[in-house]
């Protein structure tokens, strides 16, 4: 008389078909996650696109009124005044373009919170939505081998 030994391989398979994955759920998760991604960039190159406008702008101003410093003067006191002057145009542009640069600054700090802020509601609401899924699927699967088994 010989014992048939179970099947254990096979057992393990059927109790592993009993539990479906669902991978539109990583898919989801990849989807979200790229689209995130991509509202970012935007963010981060929008600022990077208004600073070199600063940038630019500011060399184009403090080339233009080099040419009053390089000018020929009739006196020493004319230096003198002209590299004054360009002093004074220097420090109120630099004061203006860096209150423009602490703005972008501002705008991206706001969009980045409010980006976080939609991502975190929606990430919220999409791990509710997957785990009462999860939820229903193991139920189900955890009945159909209650009821196998019997």
């Amino acid at each position: 008389m010989t014992k048939k030994s179970a099947d254990y391989s096979k057992m393990f398979q059927d109790m592993m078909t009993q539990f479906p994955v669902d991978m539109s759920a990583f898919e989801d998760a990849f989807k979200s996650q790229a689209q995130m991604g991509e509202k970012f960039s935007k963010v981060a190159l929008g600022a990077a696109e208004k600073s070199a406008e600063i940038s630019t702008k500011w060399t184009k101003e403090l080339l233009a009124k080099m040419g009053d410093v390089t000018t020929a003067k009739d006196d020493a006191a004319a230096y003198s005044k002209a590299l004054s002057d360009f002093a004074s145009a220097q420090a109120e542009t630099a004061a203006e373009n860096m209150a423009a640069f602490a703005e972008i600054a501002k705008a991206v700090q706001t969009e980045t919170v409010e980006l976080l802020m939609a991502a975190g509601k929606d990430f919220g609401a999409e791990a509710s939505a997957a785990m009462k899924k999860a939820t229903d699927e193991v139920t189900k699967a955890a009945k159909k081998a209650t009821e196998a088994a019997k």
